[in-house]
Order: structure tokens, then C-alpha cells, then sequence
């Protein structure tokens, strides 16, 4: 399957270069470029695109309501594609606000050129967390600083089966479909009806809100996730 990404910077030759990197690969068509993040929810939507890499500072409207407004459309609107952040920096809650959007992972613009192509992969694929040593990393340092989870993110688990909060716990460590059914001796397409499940219960749109919402309930402590 193709996978037809969008790119949205507002720097014309970063926006060029990822392009260009992206669209020589045989499974990836780049359908679309933008140079903020207005036009770029406009293009997105408009071809359909699976993923959008999103850069997090932008004029006329910024990354994170370009994710917002692609990832919680408005009514008649189906269309609702992966997104990618792409930043210079790490640690700031905004991009923690990003995740908890939806958005699907966060890369830094210096990362090794097959990082960036396995990012669009996984992140395509959506049976995976996007580079545990990133995005894990930043969701640890902000759930860390915000301290003690309070009753209402703790009740969020309670509708939760066992096995549910065993499959939740291993995606919040950052293993894939794959590697939870071998953890847990069980089918991958198990695995698969559970995160189904998971995401239906927790009201989560995507794997890294799900990985959110483990930190935030106290399923998963800072420093102490394996």
C-alpha cells in the first residue's frame, strides 16, 4: 500500500527536502505541500492524505491547531489523517498538548534521514509507538513535573478488563502489536481487538493518547516503566 503523506513547514527548503526524501521511496507519494498550518489542514483534507508531517512553529495558524482541526474535524468531515510533529526542541508541554490532540508522535528536524522514513511507516501502519526515546520521553518528563495523578484520571481505568490493563501497560512501555501478543502468549489479532477496545474506552484516537492516558492515571509511573 501507498502511503500518501503531506508535508507542512514554513521553511521552503526544509519543506523541499523532506519532500524529496519522502517521495523516492516506492511505498511513500508525497500529495501535498504547505508552508503553514491553515493551508495545510486545507491540503490534507483535500487529498486525502494517511500522513501529515506537521511542523510545530508556524505563521498564520501553528502545528498544534493545524493537528487539532485535522484530528477533530468538523461535522461532514471524515477525513482524519496520522500526524506527524516535526520540532528543534524537546521537552515542552506543548507538546504534550499535541499528544494528548491526537497527534501521533513527535521527530526532531536533525533526525537520521531512515528515522524520519521509519517514522512515516510505523506511524502509517498505527501498530506501533513512534520512537519510544522521543515521544515516551517527553510524555515521562511532563506527567513527572505535574505530579500525583488525581481521582479522575485514575477512574478512567476502572471499566477496564485485566488483560486490558495488561496490554495497556506494555503499549505505555512502547511495544508493538507484535511484540505485546508474543509478551502476553496471544494472537496478534487479539492484541488488535484490544487496543480496539482500549481506545473505545478511553476515548483515545490514536496509540500515543493511549500512552497518555497511562501516565496520567498512574497505570505507568515516571521512571519506573521498564
Amino acid at each position: 500500500m501507498t502511503i500518501r503523506v503531506v508535508v507542512v513547514d514554513d521553511q521552503d527548503m526544509v519543506r523541499s527536502g523532506f519532500a524529496a526524501l519522502l517521495a523516492a521511496q516506492s511505498d511513500i507519494d508525497v500529495v501535498g505541500e504547505a508552508p503553514n498550518g491553515r493551508l495545510g489542514v486545507e491540503v490534507s483534507r483535500r487529498t486525502h492524505a494517511d500522513v501529515v508531517l506537521m511542523d510545530v512553529r508556524m505563521p498564520e495558524m501553528d502545528g498544534l491547531e493545524a493537528a487539532r482541526r485535522l484530528l477533530d474535524p468538523p461535522p461532514g468531515v471524515t477525513h482524519r489523517p496520522r500526524v506527524l510533529m516535526l520540532t528543534t526542541f524537546d521537552i515542552d508541554d506543548y507538546v504534550y498538548e499535541a499528544l494528548r490532540a491526537g497527534v501521533s508522535g513527535f521527530l526532531l528536524k536533525n533526525a537520521p534521514v531512515a528515522e524520519l522514513l521509519q517514522a512515516v511507516r510505523v506511524i502509517a501502519a498505527g501498530d506501533a509507538l513512534l520512537a519510544p526515546s522521543v515521544t515516551r520521553r517527553l510524555i515521562e518528563d511532563v506527567a513527572r513535573r505535574r505530579g500525583t495523578p488525581g481521582q479522575s484520571a485514575r477512574l478512567r481505568l476502572n471499566g477496564l478488563t485485566a488483560r486490558e490493563r495488561d496490554v495497556l501497560l506494555l503499549v505505555a512501555r512502547g511495544l508493538s502489536n507484535t511484540e505485546v501478543a508474543a509478551e502476553l502468549v496471544v494472537a496478534e489479532q487479539t492484541v488488535k481487538t484490544h487496543m480496539t477496545r482500549l481506545l473505545a474506552k478511553l476515548g483515545a484516537r490514536d496509540r500515543a493518547q493511549l500512552v497518555v492516558a497511562a501516565y496520567e492515571s498512574g497505570l505507568i509511573v515516571p521512571g519506573k516503566s521498564g
